[in-house]
């Protein structure tokens, strides 16, 4: 196992690990003490299996410290968005009372960049559920259907490829509890496997394109579309309006209440600028908290 550490001094803004890994945006972590969305110590362990490697972190006071089956501070970089400033994100918002409480609260949470198609399945297993539950499924995807990698004794799983997932039958994935996300599941692996849509497609293309083109896969519709723009594809501009943004919106910012979804995220977009998404992530955990 290869060790290493990332100085909280070089992050701007600084990292809130616990907060950023368990607010509901990623599932596609877990602690090594078993209880992802229990109350633990600041320094609990993570990990997750990226690229076929097996990757550890905790916070301590001055720094993030890591073990990894490889050197992972590059991926953690990149998974954690550490080199987002997060005083020049929120610099760029209007004055707000409800943000700057949000801020005040869980200083050091970020926004997530989790890869595509793992994202892209965990968000259309978010239907009707609660964020326990969505970890859940992910969990078992990759136990079930994923490959094995031993670390010191100890079997971790990959997160399933289009392919393995597209080979499942149905009937199996029921039998994970995914009910009526099932075929969908299945279909939009299909997709991917296919080459009939896949990140590659979406990967450099502009928001309203990328929201579009997203909502193609079973089972994905606006709000799916901008979780995984927003948490896998690097568009921070996306909104996700779901019944807790919904409500926070009609709570704190009245005025930008609107009729459809649509018209919803972009005035919500249109009065937080570029970085919106940063925002919502920020009021989002605020109001489920």
């Amino acid at each position: 196992m290869e060790k290493g550490t990332i100085p909280r001094s070089t992050v701007s803004g600084g990292i809130d690990l616990r907060t950023t890994l368990q607010s509901g945006q990623s599932f596609l972590w877990n602690r090594t003490d078993g209880n992802m969305y229990a109350e633990s110590s600041d320094d609990a362990w993570y990990y997750t299996v990226s690229d076929g490697e097996v990757v550890f972190v905790r916070q301590q006071s001055d720094r993030l410290e890591w073990r990894a089956t490889t050197d992972a501070a590059d991926n953690l970089r990149r998974r954690l968005r550490l080199q987002d400033d997060l005083d020049e994100i929120f610099d760029s918002f209007p004055e707000d009372v409800a943000l700057a409480r949000a801020r005040d609260r869980y200083p050091g949470l970020r926004v997530i960049r989790d890869p595509f198609f793992p994202c892209l399945v965990s968000f259309i297993c978010s239907a009707r559920t609660t964020v326990e539950q969505i970890h859940g499924f992910q969990t078992e995807l990759a136990r079930e259907f994923g490959n094995p990698i031993d670390v010191d004794g100890t079997t971790y799983h990959t997160y399933p490829q289009p392919a393995q997932l597209a080979a499942v039958p149905e009937a199996q994935l029921r039998d994970l509890g995914l009910g009526f996300r099932a075929p969908y599941i299945k279909q939009t692996a299909s997709m991917v496997t296919s080459g009939e849509l896949t990140a590659a497609m979406v990967w450099d293309e502009p928001y309203k394109t990328v929201h579009e083109r997203l909502q193609s896969f079973t089972g994905v519709g606006p709000k799916v579309a901008d979780c995984v723009a927003l948490f896998a594809l690097g568009h921070l501009e996306a909104v996700p309006v779901d019944r807790w943004t919904r409500r926070l919106i009609e709570t704190y910012f009245p005025d930008l209440a609107r009729e459809t979804y649509g018209e919803t995220a972009d005035a919500f977009r249109e009065h937080f600028g570029q970085y919106a998404g940063y925002a919502q992530t920020y009021l989002f955990h605020y109001e489920r908290s």
